[in-house]
């Protein structure tokens, strides 16, 4: 832990925290919160931080939201305004597609370290259930409907999600038992967290089709081993990766205040994540699951730190394959990270889900530390589209 210590900026005016962290319900797409577009889905999460951070939201210096399948128009400023924020606090969106959350909460991160302890609210957001349909125009005018972009160019590959987790599994030898595995047990985890109320203080409720929306609805209790293994292969004939093993798209919002630690003094906050370190990686886009590790590796170094020296980490669960093989890729067991399940689970919100990683982070701290814990150390990572990974590197302190 000193070692951690030691990437702590000198000047407190520049360390970077985050003292609130919130989230949506994470639910399936077309599910419970398919009547709530981007704006929506966000702008409770807004407005529910600030209060929550006691800020007053006329102080935000900027709102930074990751996001990859919407329409477009700037969702970070439309989501602000209608949370009731000033017309005086602007609004950037960014797209590192699956990344585009942490990546926010990185650059918000980057920003404070660049000085002046400004204050910020990043995280992400996604709609899938509201996304619109997207056309390149032909020679002729005519719209030629596409399910998703190309994320690098065709001679490089580009291959679908499920393919490039079949990909991963071949390479890194992730045989169908260990992926069901690892799913059952993300399933048995977010089942057993729910329960016990451990997402309830980080969970904004929606009001959606006339009930409001409180809980995640993709664990599932019934699954086991016998279940799982009759999933047939889902993206390659004769493969591994099935619908039981990979993560559903899923709708949520979730962000944070990020501030340096001399405001959050100054504010009164009591604890927050320090944000050590990130770090964003490109890798074989053939075998873009591995993205993360890679970062996380280079991540790591920088700190001078091993991953055993991690205590709580939070990897988005796309696919079980490049969920293992990234832990198995860092020397991380993987019984060790996502305990209270994750993304297969949970449900994967593209743009959001780098945010929801950070907000599971600073409650799963918070518990450990108010249970009788010491201050912990975590590590958010996820893989992304295109070939490339995100980590952030952060120690949970009291102020």
């Amino acid at each position: 832990m000193a070692k951690a210590d030691s990437r702590v900026a000198s000047d407190p005016s520049r360390q970077a925290v985050i003292i609130a962290a919130l989230r949506t319900p994470v639910c399936r797409a077309n599910g419970r919160l398919q009547h709530l577009r981007a704006g929506d889905l966000l702008a409770p999460v807004l407005a529910a931080l600030v209060e929550d951070a006691g800020v007053d939201p006329a102080l935000v210096d900027d709102v930074i939201i990751g996001n990859a399948v919407g329409g477009g128009g700037n969702v970070a400023r439309f989501a602000a305004l209608q949370a009731g924020f000033p017309v005086s606090v602007p609004g950037v969106t960014i797209d590192r597609q699956c990344g585009s959350g942490l990546d926010a909460i990185s650059m918000a991160a980057r920003l404070v370290a660049a000085g002046g302890s400004p204050l910020f609210i990043a995280g992400g957001v996604e709609s899938v259930s509201t996304a619109p349909a997207r056309a390149n125009r032909n020679d002729d005018g005519g719209l030629d409907f596409y399910s998703r972009a190309s994320f690098v160019p065709s001679d490089f590959g580009d291959p679908d999600m499920g393919v490039a987790a079949e990909n991963v599994a071949r390479h890194f030898g992730i045989d169908r038992e260990r992926q069901d595995a690892y799913a059952l047990e993300s399933h048995r985890r977010a089942v057993a967290s729910a329960v016990a109320g451990r997402f309830e203080g980080e969970i904004v409720p929606l009001a959606s089709a006339g009930t409001t929306v409180a809980q995640d609805d993709g664990p599932r209790k019934s699954l086991n081993p016998s279940l799982m293994a009759r999933f047939p292969a889902a993206f390659v004939s004769g493969g591994t990766v099935t619908a039981a093993n990979s993560c559903f798209d899923a709708d949520a919002a979730s962000a944070v205040v990020v501030t340096s630690l001399h405001r959050a003094r100054s504010m009164g906050a009591q604890d927050a994540l320090l944000v050590l370190d990130c770090d964003t990686a490109g890798v074989d886009p053939e075998l873009l699951g591995i993205g993360a590790a890679h970062a996380a590796k280079r991540l790591l170094a920088h700190a001078d730190l091993s991953a055993g020296d991690v205590d709580l980490v939070e990897f988005n669960e796309a696919f079980a394959s490049q969920t293992i093989a990234c832990l198995d890729q860092l020397g991380i067991d993987p019984a060790a990270a996502n305990l209270e399940g994750g993304a297969l689970a949970l449900g994967h919100a593209y743009g959001a889900s780098g945010a929801v990683l950070v907000t599971r982070l600073m409650s799963q701290a918070r518990h450990r530390y108010h249970s009788g814990g010491a201050e912990s150390l975590g590590l958010a990572m996820i893989s992304i589209a295109g070939g490339m990974g995100t980590s952030a590197l952060l120690r949970y302190a009291r102020l």
